[in-house]
């Protein structure tokens, strides 16, 4: 072991006497089945499943001790869990999911997927920073007590743990359960010899001729190899000489993951699927490649062929403030992200030892950033198997309804959108209610309206074929004065945003790239009309992204409304956004970086003090991710105080719930569903005067401090009512959800008597449905 890492686990043992030394290299941890070794790998997982190197008792003590002490207003320390432990947890509720065994098949296979992209991306970003902030010796710990090789320790032993259930449950409960559904995903050597037949002519035909192997030898040095790309490794034997060579064969990704043929040998593109009889057998494409490696390697012998897959850091860093132009900027930065360091190495069980070390090698991994799992890699390609026309193993379909006050009936005579927004807000919450016949049709009529003189609009996430984009280029071909603030730096959306950018430009629009240093993330659109009493101004404020598609899937809220004060808002904020106005001052917007997080901590502090008078209060937050430590620290003293505090979070929580003198008033749940849950609500009692949010910012530093983020006041008593009490449904004892305790997260799905609890998504939708029979 290096002396660095000596000094940092001396300075770990003296920070944290209770947490045992989590930072020997990994590579002897997973080499040493020693009882010490067993013991201390228990602790670190016990570590990773609350986030934190201070063990409960240790908190509880240092809890007991400063309530004893009544002047100090210290909080303890070990009160914040580690976030990347945290995001790991939230992975392992995603693949809850896919164990579930009342859920519908293909979900949940989907639902596998799921937890495989979503490891893909921690890896790239999450674990590549970890990995970057070690070697350039920037490891501080984190406000969780943990050092960056902490965390990593921790992350290496939890995905490594969830990987192997994650390849368990495919390969012994959901692969055999498609198989008696007549879907099989099979090897090579299971098919029979007129489906060997079929897919060599389909190989020779389609598949042959874009593969390109390429040997390695003092003549060709080892290939580049993409992040995320599938390949196989291959040893092939000169039967002359006997010598052995190796060679790489690319997975071309363009073509189909998995390919679909039938009992007759006859070889199906996904797509096409659904026009074949009987069962249906896909094997992955990989091994096709594999049984055909004679043709690649004429006059060799092929003696052994893996697949192995790479992960590599691929965020992006951009300086703004030294880039003449930001889309030249990023393009170049987009090309230099192919080439990040290798974070992680998955390789197919049975790899030979010294092709292992070949690759381990040349591609700079250690055993510890080494994965070993069952074939087939990359189950992210389960997708296809989804998106099979099998509505008997799938979710009941479900056709969202056209929101509260844009039509009392379904119609197909278009609502007029501002007659009725003129007469009241309208509160939107997808996807129970319509994003095409709402927002979408919204910016579509502002499009095409004469009266329309203006329409501004942030774009964080959009679709290739946006609805939403074509709109703002026929209203500037119309002569309408557009602006769209595009935010080009949206992780992985970068290339398909620079694009949209310029095609934009070209058609009129005017497009920036909102404030340098931050990402415009907040969700506005600001329609100005010529009326009869003179301009009016329309608006919506949303909690999601104007993607027609993902708003099919994502949980979120909107606000239509041409209230003067948030007009005024949105001009305002626009013009921070395009021109010159740091100063801008608003009257139902919070707006980050500023106003979002002073906003929420005074109406924290409002809920404390009006609790120490004795007047009602309480505290109820929905969010995506709760990070930030200002708040935490906040939400720990409303509780201290006897303030109720409920928080409803999908993903990161670095907050520890249920502990006693610290956040026993605090509960805390998740949902995971059909439905991405992704709108943000934050309500205050105020002493019966509610105080209620929703936007587009989550609880993290990002958002807080490097993002340009609003929330929206909402002032109709039945909006307020309505987002409450959905709230109080998601926090419910009787709603199905993952409970936050001391120890870490747990399903509650079934009461006491063994009855499921209520699906919230299904109540909503069941709601929805009812209002337009009604």
């Amino acid at each position: 072991m290096d002396s660095e890492l000596d000094t940092s686990v001396e300075a770990g043992r003296d920070e944290h006497e209770d947490f045992v030394d989590i930072e020997s290299e990994v590579d002897e941890a997973l080499g040493n089945d020693s009882d010490d070794e067993l013991a201390r790998r228990a602790r670190i997982r016990a570590a990773a499943r609350t986030g934190s190197p201070v063990p409960l008792a240790s908190l509880a003590a240092q809890i007991e001790e400063q309530a004893e002490n009544e002047d100090s207003g210290d909080l303890p320390e070990g009160r914040f869990a580690d976030r990347e432990l945290s995001w790991l947890a939230f992975n392992a509720r995603v693949l809850e999911q896919a164990e579930d065994q009342d859920l519908a098949l293909l979900e949940r296979a989907w639902f596998l997927a799921i937890f495989a992209s979503n490891l893909d991306e921690y890896f790239m970003v999450r674990v590549a920073g970890l990995k970057r902030r070690i070697a350039t010796g920037l490891a501080v710990p984190s406000a969780s007590g943990l050092t960056p090789r902490q965390v990593l320790e921790g992350i290496t032993e939890g995905a490594k743990e969830l990987m192997t259930r994650h390849a368990a449950v495919f390969a012994n409960d959901i692969r055999p359960k498609l198989a008696e559904e007549g879907i099989e995903i099979l090897h090579w050597d299971q098919l029979d010899t007129r489906q060997h037949e079929g897919l060599r002519k389909m190989f020779r035909s389609d598949i042959f001729p874009v593969l390109t192997p390429l040997a390695v030898d003092p003549a060709h040095p080892f290939p580049y190899i993409s992040g995320l790309s599938l390949n196989l490794a291959v040893v092939v034997r000169n039967p002359g000489t006997g010598k052995e060579h190796f060679a790489r064969v690319k997975v071309p990704p363009l073509l189909p993951r998995f390919i679909a043929v039938d009992d007759e040998g006859r070889p199906f593109r996904p797509e096409d699927v659904s026009l074949m009889k009987g069962r249906t057998a896909f094997v992955p494409l990989e091994e096709i490649i594999g049984a055909h490696l004679d043709t690649l390697f004429p006059g060799m012998e092929v003696v052994e062929f893996d697949t192995f897959r790479v992960t590599r850091n691929e965020d992006v860093e951009v300086e703004e403030d030294d880039a003449e132009n930001l889309l030249t900027a990023l393009e170049k930065e987009l090309m230099r992200r192919r080439f990040g360091p290798a974070v992680r190495l998955e390789v197919a069980e049975g790899i030979s030892d010294h092709v292992l070390s070949l690759l381990m090698k040349e591609l700079d991994v250690r055993e510890a950033d080494v994965y070993r799992l069952p074939a087939p890699l990359d189950l992210t390609g389960l997708n296809v198997i989804h998106d099979l026309d099998r509505p008997e193993l799938k979710y009941k379909k479900y056709v969202p309804v056209t929101a509260r006050g844009l039509a009392d009936v379904e119609s197909s005579t278009p609502t007029d959108f501002f007659e009725a927004i003129r007469e009241q807000d309208i509160l939107l919450h997808h996807p129970y209610d319509s994003f095409a016949t709402s927002v979408q049709q919204f910016i579509a009529q502002a499009a095409a309206d004469p009266k329309v003189l203006a329409i501004k609009q942030t774009l964080y996430r959009t679709s290739g074929d946006s609805p939403i984009v074509d709109s703002l280029i026929k209203a500037a071909r119309l002569g309408k004065q557009v602006l769209a603030i595009v935010e080009i730096k949206a992780r992985f959306d970068e290339a398909a945003n620079i694009e949209w950018a310029r095609k934009l430009e070209q058609a009129g629009v005017h497009v920036v790239y909102g404030i340098v240093g931050l990402k415009t993330h907040c969700k506005l659109c600001l329609v100005v009309r010529q009326e009869e009493d003179g301009l009016r101004r329309y608006c919506h404020v949303g909690t999601g992204n104007y993607h027609s598609k993902t708003a099919r899937g994502y949980e979120d809220l909107g606000l239509l409304t041409s209230n003067r004060d948030v007009g005024q808002d949105l001009t305002r904020l626009f013009n921070q956004l395009s021109g010159y106005a740091p100063r801008s001052k608003f009257h139902r917007l919070l707006v980050a970086p500023r106003t979002v997080r002073p906003g929420l901590l005074e109406r924290i502090e409002r809920e404390v003090e009006n609790k120490r008078q004795g007047k009602e209060a309480w505290i109820k937050i929905k969010v995506n991710s709760l990070v930030d430590e200002k708040l935490i620290d906040a939400l720990y003293r409303a509780s201290q105080e006897g303030v109720p505090v409920a928080i409803q979070v999908r993903g990161i929580c670095a907050l520890r719930a249920g502990i006693p003198g610290l956040s026993e008033n605090i509960t805390v749940r998740s949902i995971l569903g059909r439905f991405l849950e992704h709108s943000r609500i934050f309500a205050f009692c105020n002493d019966g005067d509610h105080d209620v949010f929703i936007g587009s910012a989550d609880l993290m530093h990002r958002n807080l401090d490097r993002r340009v983020e609003a929330l929206i006041k909402i002032i109709d008593p039945g909006q307020i009512r309505r987002l409450i009490e959905l709230l109080d449904i998601a926090t419910d004892e009787g709603t199905s959800s993952w409970h936050l305790e001391a120890d870490g997260w747990r399903r509650v799905d079934v009461d006491d008597e063994g009855r499921h609890l209520t699906d919230i998504q299904e109540l909503l939708m069941k709601n929805a449905r009812a209002r337009v029979k009604s």
